[in-house]
């Protein structure tokens, strides 16, 4: 079964004449990690953000064509039904970390959408056990090594509980043992039926891929 499907999809941002991204279809079947690649530029963010509903719930543009998640077009979904749904790791885990303890962090996507305090507490156990994280409850984010804020990052996404993950250059400033941390994170993840795409310009960051597309020119080609 397909978590995610996109079909005919285009999108061009506000004011402008050309589209980032032209007739993309592909789709994200349940429980695999499918890697997208592309060169700086090509339009990889913005399809993330496509699938993730950010656009265009937060940035608006020209769309058109359909994007499925678990059976339900995008468009029909507000955003706190989407974030249970999909969740999305950037390239900078700074950017996602701002509470003064780990267990802040990972509570407050949970506490946005009033879940009792005894199922918060519950859910930050099992996010940081899942990334192997559990030690480092009570610490300062920001004491964290690069790769260890990442797998912070992930943890605070899987508070939510979604069942897909949008990884969009989680490695890309991230040490050789960090980078091992992360895809044994994501192989454990897959392994729990997980749906996840993960979004590289380095083939060598998506060898845990099921199968790989490529974004050039503004369309998508499987590999």
């Amino acid at each position: 079964m397909d978590a995610v499907i996109v079909s005919h999809l285009y999108f061009r941002y506000p004011g402008k004449s050309q589209y980032v991204l032209e007739d993309i279809n592909f789709a994200l079947r349940e429980g695999e990690i499918t890697a997208l690649m592309g060169m700086s530029g090509s339009g990889k963010s913005t399809l993330c953000r496509c699938i993730s509903g950010i656009i265009p719930h937060v940035y608006k543009g020209d769309i058109k064509g359909n994007v499925e998640v678990l059976g339900k077009n995008i468009l029909e979904m507000a955003l706190p039904e989407i974030a249970t749904k999909i969740g999305s790791v950037f390239q900078n885990p700074e950017t996602q970390l701002f509470s003064p303890t780990v267990e802040d962090e990972l509570a407050f996507g949970p506490e946005n959408l009033c879940i009792e305090r005894e199922e918060i507490g519950r859910r930050i156990s099992e996010a940081l056990r899942l990334v192997n994280m559990e030690d480092y409850r009570y610490s300062n984010p920001n004491q964290l090594s690069g790769g260890q804020k990442q797998l912070i990052a992930i943890a605070s996404v899987l508070t939510l509980q979604p069942q897909i993950l949008i990884c969009d250059e989680i490695m890309s400033q991230i040490d050789k043992s960090g980078k091992k941390l992360i895809k044994s994170v994501l192989d454990s993840l897959k392994k729990q039926g997980k749906t996840m795409l993960l979004i590289d310009h380095d083939h060598k960051n998506l060898d845990i891929a099921d199968k790989m597309l490529i974004l050039k020119n503004n369309r998508i080609f499987e590999q």
